[in-house]
């Protein structure tokens, strides 16, 4: 602090950095409290107090890194919603039998899944996937969790788009070029020496979509081998979640019909995963010429079948979402792709006065009473015969039923059911649909490839490319209107724009430079390297303590400021703090897939410590002793 004060910082100085200070204070004090509204209220208090003008203020709503990281919020959406994420899960973990093949298989695949899709969304899509996995093979989710939220950061950190991290830096990397185009702006802002300053800007340049990985991939397969080795031994087993797994079972009885477009046609039924898995067990399969019971792995699926399985309602869940597999029981099940957008699966349990009893499931109308398909029945210690059409209903029988979605709400109080209720994520997906997402994210990442290797696109040509991306999913109907606006995180947005403001705040007032002189001052230009592990671990316990994105808008002028008061070059530096922002593995709320993780996984906050502590050793070591050999401190 005396250091600070002899650097004569000014009043607009110290104001903006008590409102910072105040904002990372009530951060910590209350965890509850919305993060985007607490940067938003700082923003605000830095304008009041006359640091910075409205228009600065606001600037940050208009960087091109904010609709960027939107518009690939909705292009993820797409590949959520046409089932694409959902065949790559279920190929990810489809064949391993254990948990160490499985985070073998998560290790081989999530960073590079991350690197091009937003990690926070991947980690959305996996973690039903890694948990359906773990109750078929009884494992518990403790045991896989961390990884996959551990992999998803590392692998944001091999390409410019993996990470909202990223995207925020090279969005101010770009802004302060275009600002530094006149060398006096860059004497005024940073105090770099005259004959200095054209080595100065050209360091301030775009990335390219691989650069950040020079370091990001190789972080990643070294924290990945680590994860397989040591680090799947320092993870708790919480044999309890399996217990409560094992507790949310309920055996339904169905019959599904292969239609002629499965995909699962030609294959045994041990290669199409329906084998000996938890949770499932195929009874037989009634082919028009035989019936084959017991059913023997090498059997192979044909068209026409009738697959008669028992299984829990989230195993049935999955089964109906593969294309060209429908319940037998009902002709009229919704076929077409754009109808079965309307429906989803619905529990409802028989009422003692219900007209459907003593009617068969095929007898019983359904879709003339209730506009709705039996898909599967489920009868509490009754052993069901092997044909659900067959089903006489009794009082209390459980169907699942492929309904509108307003059937709850007209059902709800019907006399005829005690109890309705939809099934958590049992919406359809668009299946037919996946080719164009597939092909229009690999468009995407050739573009955002190509744009930026060749250096001659703005972050703003980057961000229409992603809007045009995003826009074509909505009209390729890859997802509807209303889930594309529920997939964007306005409170991630906000934060960001928030947060360049704040950043633009600490700049402007002198702060950032009076703390860079100050640290230069205290460390010695000539130590270079202690600068820069100065700065990346100033970076590490900041984003363990508040969100990645605002760490990074925070300390980019600062990384900026300190290698022109030493006479460095400033891409290290960034680069430094890019990367760091985003290696968040001690804390479950430094990431905000972290997270995500915590109540699934049974974790207690000791378990990120235990586990990421040496991981982030890892990275660290040799992140510090690659970025100076790939972006040198010489100007």
């Amino acid at each position: 602090m005396p250091l600070l004060l002899s650097l004569g910082m000014s009043t607009q100085g110290w104001l903006s950095l008590l409102v910072v200070l105040g904002v990372f204070i009530a951060l910590q004090l209350r965890r509850g409290t919305s993060t985007d509204l607490l940067f938003l209220g700082g923003l605000v208090a830095v304008v009041v107090l006359g640091v910075i003008s409205p228009a600065d203020a606001l600037a940050g709503f208009a960087n091109p890194a904010v609709p960027m990281i939107g518009a690939l919020f909705i292009v993820t959406a797409g590949l959520r919603s046409t089932g694409v994420l959902d065949r790559v899960g279920q190929r990810l973990l489809g064949t391993a039998t254990n948990a160490a093949a499985a985070l073998t298989r998560l290790s081989l695949a999530v960073g590079g899944i991350s690197a091009f899709v937003n990690n926070t969304p991947v980690v959305a899509m996996l973690v039903p996937v890694v948990i359906d996995w773990c109750r078929r093979r009884g494992v518990s989710p403790s045991r896989l969790l961390i990884p996959l939220s551990y992999l998803a950061i590392m692998g944001g950190t091999c390409t410019l788009i993996g990470t909202s991290t990223n995207l925020v830096v090279n969005g101010l990397l770009q802004e302060t070029y275009q600002a530094t185009q006149d060398n006096q702006t860059t004497a005024n802002l940073y105090h770099v020496e005259p004959d200095q300053r054209d080595a100065f800007h050209q360091q301030l340049r775009g990335m390219t979509l691989f650069e950040i990985g020079q370091v990001g991939i190789p972080c990643t397969l070294a924290g990945a081998l680590y994860l397989i080795l040591v680090g799947r031994r320092r993870l708790p087993n919480r044999t309890e979640l399996i217990e409560r797994l094992e507790e949310q079972r309920r055996e339904y009885l169905v019959e599904l019909l292969v239609q002629p477009d499965c995909p699962l046609i030609g294959q045994t039924v041990q290669a199409a995963g329906l084998r000996r898995l938890r949770g499932l067990f195929l009874i037989e399969i009634d082919r028009a010429d035989e019936l084959i019971t017991p059913v023997t792995p090498s059997d192979v699926i044909r068209a026409g079948d009738r697959l008669v399985f028992t299984g829990v309602v989230t195993t049935i869940v999955d089964l109906v979402k593969i294309p060209g597999l429908v319940p037998a029981t009902d002709l009229a099940y919704e076929l077409h792709p754009s109808h079965r957008q309307a429906r989803r699966l619905t529990e409802a349990v028989i009422s003692k006065s219900s007209p459907l009893i003593g009617s068969t499931v095929r007898e019983a109308g359904f879709r003339q009473l209730y506009n709705a398909a039996v898909v599967a029945v489920h009868r509490n210690g009754a052993r069901l015969p092997n044909k659900v059409g067959d089903i006489v209903l009794e009082p209390g029988d459980t169907l699942l039923l492929q309904t509108r979605h307003e059937f709850d709400a007209r059902f709800r109080h019907n006399p005829d059911f005690y109890l309705v209720a939809g099934v958590a994520g049992s919406e359809p997906r668009r299946h037919e649909r996946a080719w164009l997402a597939t092909i229009l994210v690999l468009g995407l990442v050739i573009w955002l490839s190509v744009w930026t290797s060749l250096g001659s696109g703005s972050m703003a040509g980057l961000a229409v490319a992603s809007l045009a991306v995003a826009g074509l999913m909505i009209l390729g109907r890859c997802l509807s209107h209303a889930d594309a606006r529920s997939a964007v995180d306005l409170q991630v947005l906000v934060t960001i724009a928030a947060a360049l403001g704040l950043g633009r705040a600490l700049t402007e007032s002198g702060a950032a430079q009076a703390i860079a002189t100050g640290l230069v001052h205290a460390v010695g230009s000539s130590h270079p390297y202690v600068l820069l592990a100065s700065l990346y671990l100033l970076a590490v316990v900041f984003t363990e303590l508040i969100t990645n994105v605002a760490v990074a808008a925070m300390l980019f002028p600062l990384a900026v400021a300190t290698a022109a008061a030493s006479g460095l070059s400033p891409r290290p530096f960034i680069m430094a703090i890019a990367l760091a922002a985003s290696m968040s593995f001690l804390t479950p709320v430094g990431y905000q897939t972290n997270l995500m993780v915590l109540g699934p996984g049974g974790y207690h906050p000791r378990d990120y410590f235990r586990v990421g502590w040496p991981l982030l050793l890892i990275v660290t070591t040799l992140a510090l002793i690659l970025i100076p050999q790939i972006w040198p401190f010489a100007l």
